[in-house]
């Protein structure tokens, strides 16, 4: 702008410009209308991305509430629905007599007063172990649940996590509890750790939502496993439909990697909110917790 233009446009100014005073008084309204609509359009486009995001990422309660309650137990998984848990996670094994019971341990040394060993017990010798008291007294007589009274737990809308704990020869069993359920399909997703079980669900029932899991080792040369790369390839392998790992170890830079080859991406386990926050942004589809209540109040702060 050069020094005529410029003091005509101040002459302008100091005297309402070439408009009269109803041209200025429209130019004014138009003007005050358009930042309005551009400031409610910048408000609208904030909220829902803020929405969208809330949206994307699943709080999953991991064992249940199981800060607050025994884990793995019909209390802690009540307590997690009643704290706003978008899914709950739970531990499976097969006992000897062919019921699958929720339990994290391939035996109960951990949660009861006496040490049995899954596999070689039987459902009824499973339930006559107290869980509860590891919790306090408020939970005295909480027995190990089957699968089918965890199922039964779950509202609608909501979903639940099946952790496979032993080996492939549990899933002819898990697919005939899950057409047992008033569960829809959609509701449920199969994870493990063990590469054969989700192959297994994936050759059977292949509408099965399946995740595998994985944590980060760094050996003697400072080398992160599994690799973006060995990840994906275990993926394409075992046909999985996506990875959910330990929260350490992650970067951003993975997650990318696997979301831009077509898999989901979840996280576990996550207590505080900073953390969460970060894989929020970082696009994981769940967060798994064991404060499912307060973890999710955060997250809409």
């Amino acid at each position: 702008m050069n020094e005529q233009s410029a003091n005509q446009q101040k002459g302008d100014s100091a005297r309402g410009g070439e408009f009269g005073p109803e041209e200025r008084d429209g130019r004014g309204f138009q003007s005050l209308m358009t930042g309005t609509v551009r400031a409610g359009m910048v408000w609208l486009l904030c909220f829902w991305s803020l929405s969208t995001l809330s949206a994307e990422v699943r709080i999953v309660a991991h064992r249940g509430a199981s800060k607050e309650a025994p884990e793995n137990t019909l209390p802690a998984f009540a307590l997690a629905w009643e704290q706003g848990a978008d899914a709950i996670e739970g531990d499976f094994h097969l006992t000897r007599d062919g019921h699958i019971v929720c339990l994290h341990d391939s035996n109960t040394k951990k949660v009861a007063d006496r040490n049995l060993v899954v596999a070689d017990s039987t459902l009824a010798a499973l339930r006559t172990l107290d869980v509860g008291l590891s919790h306090g007294q408020a939970f005295r007589g909480t027995v190990i649940p089957t699968l089918s009274e965890v199922f039964a737990t779950v509202p609608d809308r909501r979903l639940i996590y099946v952790e496979i704990k032993c080996g492939p020869e549990i899933v002819p069993r898990l697919l005939e509890e899950i057409e047992k359920s008033q569960l829809q399909r959609k509701q449920i997703v199969v994870i493990s750790f063990q590469k054969g079980v989700i192959r297994r669900v994936e050759a059977k029932a292949p509408d099965l939502k399946t995740m595998w899991l994985s944590g980060f080792r760094k050996d003697q040369t400072g080398r992160i496993t599994p690799t973006a790369a060995e990840v994906l390839a275990t993926l394409r392998s075992i046909k999985a439909d996506g990875f959910s790992s330990s929260k350490d170890g992650v970067t951003k830079v993975l997650i990318d990697e696997i979301k831009r080859n077509g898999f989901e991406y979840h996280v576990w386990t996550v207590d505080d909110a900073a953390t969460a926050k970060k894989f929020q942004r970082w696009g994981a589809r769940s967060i798994t917790t064991n404060v499912p209540g307060s973890l999710k109040a955060a997250l809409i702060e």
